[in-house]
């Protein structure tokens, strides 16, 4: 049995998430929260939201015992990437990249 959760076009670059979800990754989940809680940066709040959601999908939907619970798979993929253009040197235009991103949670019970 498990229980998952997904947030999809979150508007940060993947390679700023990365490093928060492999922190998580095969942890507990009141640890998970807890390292979550504590490490700075907009990424560490997005993953906790995600993770929470889970939890909650796991305690409501699938009558999970909540303190079994451990983080089986997380992920952030590259999502669409917006493109804007702004006026350069000499006449020219510099593309900026808006990247997006999927987070996605995997949460199972322990034996």
């Amino acid at each position: 049995m498990e229980a998952k959760a997904v947030a999809k076009y979150v508007r940060m670059s993947p390679i700023k998430l990365k490093p928060v979800v492999d922190l998580v990754r095969g942890q507990d989940l009141k640890d998970a929260l807890n390292i979550l809680k504590f490490t700075p940066g907009k990424g560490s709040v997005l993953v906790e939201k995600v993770v929470q959601s889970a939890a909650a999908n796991a305690e409501n939907n699938h009558n999970m015992n909540v303190d079994k619970l451990y983080i089986a798979e997380v992920y952030a993929h590259q999502g669409p990437t917006q493109k804007r253009w702004r006026a350069g040197a000499q006449g020219r235009a510099s593309i900026i990249l808006k990247k997006s991103s999927h987070i996605g949670v995997t949460l199972k019970e322990r034996e």
